[in-house]
Formats: C-alpha cells, sequence, structure tokens
C-alpha cells in the first residue's frame, strides 16, 4: 500500500511539473508579452497545485479506508484465537 500511495504522489509531482515545462514552453512561443506570460504560468501552477491536493485526498481517503479494512479482519482474527484458545484452558466440568 505504501508503494502506491508513493508512486501516485509522485506521478502527481510528476504530471505538474512537466505541465509547467509545457505550459512555459508554449507561452515563450507563441506569445512574446510579459504578462501573458506570467499569468499563464501562474495559472498552470494553481492547476497543478489543486490536481496535486485532490490526488493526495484521493489517496488520503484509500488509505484510510484499506486500514480500516485490515483493522477490523485483524480484530476478527484475533477474536477467533482468543476463542480457540479459552475452548483449550477452560477447566473441564
Amino acid at each position: 500500500m505504501k508503494e502506491i500511495r508513493q508512486f501516485i504522489l509522485t506521478s502527481a509531482l510528476l504530471l505538474s511539473v512537466a505541465g509547467i515545462g509545457f505550459a512555459q514552453a508554449d507561452t515563450q512561443t507563441t506569445t512574446t508579452t510579459t504578462t501573458s506570460t506570467q499569468s499563464d504560468a501562474k495559472s498552470d501552477m494553481k492547476e497543478a497545485g489543486h490536481a496535486t491536493n485532490h490526488a493526495a485526498k484521493k489517496t488520503g481517503h484509500a488509505v484510510k479506508k484499506t486500514t480500516k479494512k485490515v483493522t477490523h479482519k485483524a480484530a476478527k482474527k484475533t477474536r477467533q484465537g482468543v476463542e480457540k484458545v479459552e475452548d483449550k484452558t477452560a477447566p473441564p466440568q
């Protein structure tokens, strides 16, 4: 699970950096004014930030869900083990 989370976060960061690079390359070839270049880069940065935030939230929700499932499964197995030990250690009547 840890590897999946790292992969998702790394992918989101790489995509945001790649998007910035493409945006800068595109604006430098098509426009010569600095104001449009700055606003385009700024909006690209904002979009990348929002995408990264969304990816992190999705990952967090997935981790929470998986953790909950694992914890409940472990608790169930623990209860089953306790019942077995109780049956074996119960005094004969």
